[in-house]
């Protein structure tokens, strides 16, 4: 998936929307994405200005994103003008190594169980295969 179906499963828009690309996708097993990190995004003006460093809540919230999209596509729901998905807990979240302008996210999630409209799942994020951020998120989604 490119930027632009990207956009059809989430509501999120610039400076927030923080997947690029999805690489691969298998039902019910994991979904594959990657986020390019820019020396011009808006919040290293502040932080921090003298050695940039992504903040680590938003590389859970990329994370969550490729959530949002691996669980629009379970429920063959396309349309993010529909459905925001909000986040109900995060554990076990754990963070290795920053995350710098230049760098390339690559984000791995996969389901751990849904009950009804209630999501779990587990979620890495990498830059050259060395792990930066792991979680694993709750969510539900509220149809509008």
């Amino acid at each position: 998936m490119d930027i632009h179906e990207i956009k059809n499963y989430l509501p999120h828009r610039y400076p927030f929307l923080l997947v690029d690309r999805v690489l691969d996708y298998k039902k019910g097993e994991y979904l594959l994405a990657k986020k390019n990190v820019t020396a011009n995004e808006p919040y290293f003006a502040g932080h921090f200005p003298h050695r940039p460093v992504m903040p680590g809540v938003l590389i859970v919230e990329a994370i969550a994103q490729a959530c949002a999209i691996m669980a629009s596509k379970e429920l063959g729901e396309e349309s993010s003008d529909k459905r925001v998905y909000l986040f109900t807990g995060i554990d076990k979240a754990r963070f290795k190594r920053p995350v710098e302008p230049g760098d390339t996210i690559d984000i791995n999630v996969q389901p751990l169980r849904r009950i009804r409209n209630m999501w779990k799942c587990a979620g890495q994020a990498k830059v050259e295969n060395q792990l930066c951020c792991s979680a694993e998120l709750m969510f539900t989604y509220k149809d509008l």
